[in-house]
């Protein structure tokens, strides 16, 4: 039976619905340790998880541990593969895999009106999971996304990292779509509002002057109480 026909737990994992965004992993990378260097640190009952994330059949291991233990190593072969994942797809033979993807637009399109339907790169906001889930970054616009399919923004960022989505487009100039040549201009009865009243978000630079206009405030009421408080005493 060839690798292909294998039902591996791999193969079940990235077949599962909605799972579509993750490609499957190569054997040959996660049965080299080399490549998983530093993974336990991040993983409880690692040495479990990464028997059933190599497993083809049923392993004995498992009938020792409770259904307990059961489930935190089910969820800890998941969390395992999505970092295995993270790592595979910036290999040459993962990109490739990711790029078939991302050709056929399975990540989701920019919702962004100009961007005209861009296809999107699923990326991470960090490579330590539990930070954040994942988003799409637009190639076209340079902005990242909340995916459109809400069981997608389910799954860990650190599964797909910081790394892949820019080293596929910087390794894959070919695909570097333009740039947007149009730009939404905001308008009150058909005329162009100007940069400085267009601002609808409030600038954190001004909040930052306020604060500190209001604790110099407060700093001289203190002085000036504490002066009025000697001048009485000294009174009397």
């Amino acid at each position: 039976m060839s690798d292909e026909e294998e039902q591996s737990w791999v193969r079940w994992f990235v077949s599962q619905k909605d799972h579509e965004v993750f490609c499957k992993v190569s054997e040959w990378y996660y049965e080299d340790n080399f490549n998983l260097t530093g993974l336990s640190n991040f993983i409880p009952y690692y040495s479990l998880a990464l028997i059933m994330i190599r497993s083809k059949e049923y392993n004995e291991e498992f009938d020792k541990l409770s259904k307990e233990q059961l489930k935190i190593v089910d969820r800890a072969s998941r969390v395992l593969f999505g970092l295995i994942h993270a790592r595979f797809i910036i290999t040459p033979a993962g990109t490739q895999l990711m790029l078939k993807k991302y050709e056929k637009g399975v990540f989701g399109t920019c919702p962004r009106v100009y961007c005209e339907f861009q296809p999107c790169l699923p990326v991470g906001l960090s490579d330590v999971p539990g930070q954040s889930s994942m988003k799409l970054f637009c190639p076209r616009c340079e902005k990242v996304y909340q995916p459109i399919n809400p069981r997608h923004a389910q799954f860990d960022g650190a599964y797909f990292g910081t790394t892949f989505a820019h080293n596929l487009l910087n390794t894959s100039k070919d695909l570097k779509p333009l740039h947007p040549t149009h730009r939404y201009v905001p308008r009150i009865y058909g005329f162009r509002i100007s940069q400085k009243i267009s601002r609808y978000c409030k600038n954190p630079e001004e909040k930052k002057k306020k604060n500190k206009k209001k604790k110099e405030t407060e700093k001289n009421i203190e002085k000036i109480q504490k002066t009025s408080t000697i001048e009485t005493i000294e009174k009397k």
